[in-house]
């Protein structure tokens, strides 16, 4: 069907250039009234100049108070969003034929831009304010739109206007937990700031956590925090993996197991703590309980992989495989007996991390991904077709990425840090809460021009590794290494 032409009218001239601006420009105009109003009847009872005073001397005191101006600023700016926005959905041909545009009904300003509640004119729905999101983008000279359909009601649509990032400052987010004495693995843990300046927390009874990310995507970053506040909790259980051996090294005063590149040991590790979990399930059968609670004896276990497709498809395929199908049961069966599962890998395709093992993890985290494919695998399929894609962050903003929690949307957040100073020192302080903590140990340097930057205590290496050392070195390791007293 094709509109009929309407001549326009006399009344429409008036509606088109005087009423629909000054409705579109009533704050200012309503403020400007009630000035000229003020001013007029000072000047009656004091006089025009005293008035010009006055009006002056109230200005300047309005600018410098802070509880004066930045309530009237923030009306004004959400005034002029306000406008922008009707002007760009016209251009945007999203117009009813009643002439009505999406309707700001809510406007609040954030760090990264402006959030606002829309309501849709009659005939339109949110596909069409999604499909347009580029138009109103670029009309609006802001780095994008996001559009999200309210869960509750079809006629509203959430919009996010984003003007900068918010997660690429280069000054590191301190992590809250960094001086605390003590915490409990029970309660939400602290990982990070969202774009709107918020804390993100996690909270791990009864869930498993898969990190997802290329290469330097800060994986490691975020599981030293969720190392750091289980090794605070003198009750939790650590059991670590680490091929790479130099990642939780530090944690090994604080941990129950530490595992190196040795896909044998993993599995006899994985055994006993399949071994555990049937002793828990016992204990809860016997109990009449279904699930470990606070207060209940038995402590919460956080067992952390690093590189996950190491242990998964490493070059024996028949440990690989006796390894996955043993996490998998102790991932099934491990949420509601107290046993959670934080894996890290780069690539959680169905090559590297079988499919089965994959969707067990309710919680995903993907950092920084080479391509949408990538981010998906990590966030489950589809995520990055709705906006969500962690290809899309900058490979320069550290830490960075998108976190899914069951039952919700993926958050945009930028990780909390902490440095190998301040690793050491929670190490340090969560053997002593432990009573674990270990005597003073001979120390390893390199010689022959050979020199590390710091000493490495021999206490602090793996049991075995210091004799690796020594026999790939071979006869004359005596030119190559000391131990000093």
């Amino acid at each position: 069907m094709v509109a009929p032409f309407v001549e326009p009218r006399p009344a429409d001239w008036v509606l088109l250039a005087v009423l629909r601006p000054a409705w579109a420009y009533r704050l200012e105009l309503t403020l400007l009234t009630v000035l000229a109003a003020v001013y007029l009847w000072l000047g009656n009872r004091l006089g025009r100049e005293d008035a010009d005073r006055l009006i002056v001397g109230a200005a300047f005191v309005i600018a410098l108070l802070g509880w004066t101006r930045e309530p009237l600023a923030r009306s004004l700016a959400r005034s002029h969003i306000r406008r922008r926005w009707a002007l760009a959905c016209r251009h945007a041909e999203l117009a009813s034929r009643n002439d009505r545009v999406p309707w700001v009904m809510r406007c609040a300003l954030t760090r990264a831009g402006e959030q606002l509640r829309v309501r849709l004119p009659a005939g339109s729905q949110v596909p069409d304010l999604e499909n347009a999101s580029e138009r109103l983008a670029a009309f609006l000279g802001v780095r994008e739109v996001r559009v999200t359909r309210d869960p509750g009601n079809a006629g509203y649509a959430r919009v996010v206007i984003l003007r900068r990032d918010p997660l690429a400052d280069p000054v590191p987010i301190p992590w809250p937990l960094a001086q605390a004495g003590h915490c409990s693995l029970w309660q939400p843990i602290p990982v990070g700031e969202d774009e709107d300046g918020n804390q993100v927390e996690i909270l791990l009874p009864e869930r498993n956590l898969l990190l997802g990310a290329e290469p330097g995507g800060g994986k490691s970053t975020v599981a030293q925090l969720l190392i750091a506040a289980a090794a605070l909790d003198a009750s939790a259980k650590l059991v670590l993996f680490d091929p790479k051996l130099v990642e939780l090294w530090v944690w090994q005063g604080c941990a129950d197991r530490l595992v190196g590149p040795n896909v044998e040991e993993a599995i006899e590790v994985l055994k006993g703590l399949i071994g555990e979990l049937d002793d828990r399930y016992l204990t809860l059968l016997a109990n009449r309980a279904r699930k470990v609670v606070p207060g209940d004896g038995l402590p919460l276990y956080l067992v952390v992989i690093e590189e996950l497709a190491y242990f998964t498809n490493g070059p024996d395929r028949k440990a690989s495989a006796a390894f996955s199908v043993l996490l998998r049961d102790f991932v099934a069966r491990g949420r509601a007996a107290g046993m959670v599962t934080v894996a890290t890998t780069q690539k959680p395709s169905a090559d590297v991390v079988p499919t089965y093992l994959r969707d067990l993890f309710g919680f995903r985290w993907a950092l920084r991904c080479s391509t949408p494919e990538a981010s998906d695998t990590i966030l489950g399929r589809g995520w990055a077709s709705q906006g969500y894609s962690a290809a899309s962050i900058d490979p320069t903003t550290r830490g960075v990425g998108l976190l899914l929690q069951e039952g919700g949307v993926p958050v945009r957040l930028r990780s909390c840090y902490l440095d190998d100073l301040h690793l050491a020192e929670l190490a340090r302080r969560a053997e002593h809460l432990r009573g674990t903590t270990r005597p003073e140990a001979p120390t390893l340097r390199l010689l022959d021009g050979y020199r590390m930057t710091e000493p490495v205590l021999v206490g602090e290496l793996l049991p075995g590794v210091l004799q690796e050392i020594i026999d790939r070195a071979g006869p004359g390791y005596d030119r190559w290494m000391e131990l000093v007293a």
